[in-house]
């Protein structure tokens, strides 16, 4: 073997690892950007029902003008609000999870007939 074809099957190896190890790291890195979305997505819902349990709360009689209540509903208006701006970030499991539900159904007969 000449000096030439060891280089260029050195180079090749090298090439082959380091190509191999990218496509790792980037799985790696699409799951745990993933796993990120999902929760986010989760606290964002927490909140929103944090929002609604509050809200129903502040429209009962008894608490109904409450200042106290109605800055802790006001807070949660603001969080849900800034966890809004995330929304691109969680959406990206909302549209992978709404593109399984569709395969899932397109692939199950209909029986209806």
């Amino acid at each position: 073997m000449s000096r030439l074809e060891t280089i260029l099957l050195v180079v090749s190896s090298i090439s082959i690892l380091i190509n191999i190890g990218l496509v790792v790291y980037t799985r790696i890195a699409i799951s745990k950007l993933l796993l990120v979305s999902e929760e986010l997505g989760d606290l964002q819902d927490m909140v929103d029902s944090f929002l609604n349990h509050i809200g129903v709360i502040y429209e009962m009689e008894m608490f109904y003008g409450d200042q106290t209540l109605e800055s802790l509903l006001e807070h949660a208006r603001d969080f849900s609000e800034q966890m809004s701006s995330f929304e691109y970030i969680y959406s990206l499991t909302d549209e992978e999870e709404a593109d399984q539900v569709e395969e899932q159904t397109e692939e199950e007969p209909n029986y209806d007939d």
